[in-house]
């Protein structure tokens, strides 16, 4: 089957994640991961960080200067859990709602622009394939970490 890893170099580029700014949005300019983590706080209600952190897999220091970010954007809240005041709760502004419905609504434009390229049975194909991919990718432990070094042995 030749190099595995070529044709998700490719898709990695071509869907713009190694991009520093992958999309633009209200005069936002937004990174990857400051996309990924609008999306994941507007699909559900004021989750902790860490919650978010963990699935994006994200380190919450690293998490922490983007959430940061976002909040001097306007686009995010941080609240303290009435509960737990030590757990920090997120949530969408007004402006941060409508930035990620735009990114989203773009997203989803552009891939049913690329899956208009195919019969429907190759598109069927190709996305049973991507969620049987990342079921395959979520039992493996090696999912959302790091690839780790290997191991030099000094004798």
């Amino acid at each position: 089957m030749g190099n595995k890893r070529e044709p998700f170099q490719i898709m990695t580029r071509r869907f713009g994640l190694l991009n520093k700014v992958c999309c633009s949005v209200g005069g936002h300019d937004l990174s990857a991961a400051q996309s990924h983590i609008l999306y994941e706080i507007d699909g559900h209600n004021s989750p902790s960080m860490q919650q978010v952190a963990d699935t994006l897999g994200t380190d919450i220091t690293t998490f922490s200067r983007q959430i940061q970010t976002l909040i001097k954007m306007g686009l995010i809240e941080k609240s303290p859990d009435a509960r737990d005041r030590r757990v920090s709760m997120l949530s969408l502004t007004d402006e941060g709602q409508q930035v990620a419905r735009t990114i989203d609504e773009q997203m989803n434009s552009y891939l049913e622009e690329v899956l208009s390229y195919l019969t429907p049975f190759e598109q069927e194909t190709v996305m049973s394939s991507i969620h049987l991919f990342n079921e395959a990718m979520a039992k493996s432990d090696r999912c959302c970490h790091p690839v780790a070094e290997p191991k030099i042995k000094l004798d």
